[in-house]
């Protein structure tokens, strides 16, 4: 996918668009320094470029009765574009799976899933995980505490 490039006046506006995605264009352009208008083209012509690819509220997980994180290493038996294919395709599907990362080292995927509890990730693990064809080998780290949890992609000189 082609890099888009982005002048100064497009940084800030992703800058605060990925501070406050429900800011309403007019006060976006106040605080960009450009009329609504304007400011209008700038963000429809950066959502038809791709750059920016959606809009949704952050939850805090524990509040939803989604407390338990697992990061999830999974190594393979052997490496195919079907069998890779087949459990990308799997994996995706799983809504536990917050995100999925092919990944170089150890682990041939590392996942990201969000569970009620222990019980529920036991369940996820034998329902779902173990039963794809071609895992050799399973890992799982348990979050103890959230550090750092952040969607924003830094933008240099932005703001």
């Amino acid at each position: 996918m082609k890099q888009v490039e982005l002048d100064k006046l497009d940084q800030r506006i992703l800058a605060v668009l990925q501070k406050d995605g429900r800011i309403s264009n007019q006060q976006l352009a106040e605080q960009i320094g450009l009329s609504p208008a304007a400011c209008w083209r700038r963000v429809r012509t950066l959502e038809d470029a791709g750059v920016i690819t959606g809009y949704s509220a952050q939850l805090a997980p524990e509040r939803v009765g989604q407390g338990l994180c697992v990061l999830v290493n999974l190594s393979l038996l052997r490496h195919g574009i079907d069998s890779t294919a087949e459990i990308e395709q799997q994996v995706s599907s799983y809504p536990e799976v917050l995100q999925c990362f092919a990944v170089t080292g150890n682990a041939d995927f590392v996942l990201r899933v969000i569970v009620p509890d222990m019980k529920s990730y036991d369940r996820f693990l034998n329902e779902k995980i173990f039963t794809l064809q071609g895992i050799a080998h399973v890992n799982s780290n348990f979050a103890l505490r959230e550090i750092k949890n952040t969607q924003a992609i830094p933008l240099g000189t932005a703001e």
